[in-house]
């Protein structure tokens, strides 16, 4: 009986051990190169997919949801890819280059999934008002932000400059209903900048004998570390968010940069080829 009792213990204490073991997720890799399309098939349709690093590329339709992405790699250290469903369940995994791949296609289960970026919660606590909707919308965007000013992307050349004050777009990215431009403003002079106002608007060229310019202002619906002055030699960095929106040929977006009490103004004219292809 004592040795029935022994081996009980032993069998409770393995199983708990076995419990503990599978709540760490060592996370798989898996190997791309610069030469195929490594395909990767999720249970939900992506709603997200982001690399940590400029060398791995992950595409995946943004406009319509599928249950497929493609990922390739040039050589560099590895790094790690993240990608969110349409019902919120999350993934990761480490991705390395391979010149040579034994593997080209991915069938990924539910079961792989490290979490879910909303908790499960019981029907009794379920109710969630409106202010706290927007106050979640607002952290993910300053995340999200924040993960833009870190990575060093580009979108293509979009600057201009005036008396030393220079305006430049680095990055315009889409992300589920948003478009994000990371803006910078260097200051290469003496004398500080300060900021008066920092707008964004939808140039329209009419056509016709009497050509005429519309312009229609787009109220960003979030600025992230937008500054209020860019003192001597100084270079800022910010987001603005707006909701998603395309353009016709024969419109362009105008940033316009405007000095409170001066005249280092600028004007920035964004071809809609940008605006239409944002990474």
């Amino acid at each position: 009986m004592k040795n029935y009792i022994i081996i009980s213990a032993l069998i409770i204490i393995a199983a708990f051990a076995k419990a503990d073991a599978q709540t760490i997720h060592a996370l798989d890799t898996i190997y791309a190169n610069d030469t195929k399309n490594v395909a990767l098939f999720f249970p939900e349709p992506i709603r997200q997919g982001i690399t940590g690093s400029d060398n791995f590329i992950f595409t995946y339709n943004r406009e319509k949801e599928q249950y497929f992405g493609l990922l390739q790699a040039k050589p560099g250290k590895e790094s790690n890819l993240l990608v969110v469903n349409r019902n919120g369940s999350i993934f990761s995994y480490i991705v390395r280059y391979k010149k040579q791949l034994s593997k080209l296609n991915y069938f990924i289960h539910l079961s792989n999934s490290i979490g879910n970026e909303k908790p499960i919660v019981t029907d009794s606590i379920q109710v969630e008002t409106s202010e706290k909707s927007i106050d979640n919308r607002m952290y993910y965007y300053q995340k999200f932000c924040s993960y833009l000013l870190d990575r060093k992307q580009r979108v293509g050349r979009i600057k201009k400059r005036n008396e030393g004050i220079v305006l430049s777009v680095e990055n315009i990215v889409f992300d589920k209903e948003e478009l994000y431009f990371v803006i910078q403003i260097e200051n290469n002079t003496t004398l500080d900048y300060d900021l008066n106002f920092l707008n964004l608007s939808v140039e329209t060229r009419q056509k016709g004998k009497r050509k005429s310019l519309q312009r229609l202002y787009q109220e960003p619906i979030y600025k992230h570390y937008l500054p209020s002055k860019i003192v001597e030699n100084e270079t800022v960095r910010f987001v603005y968010v707006l909701h998603k929106f395309s353009l016709s040929n024969d419109r362009r977006v105008i940033l316009e940069l405007n000095e409170k009490d001066g005249e280092r103004n600028i004007e920035l004219k964004i071809s809609h080829r940008f605006i239409n292809n944002p990474n």
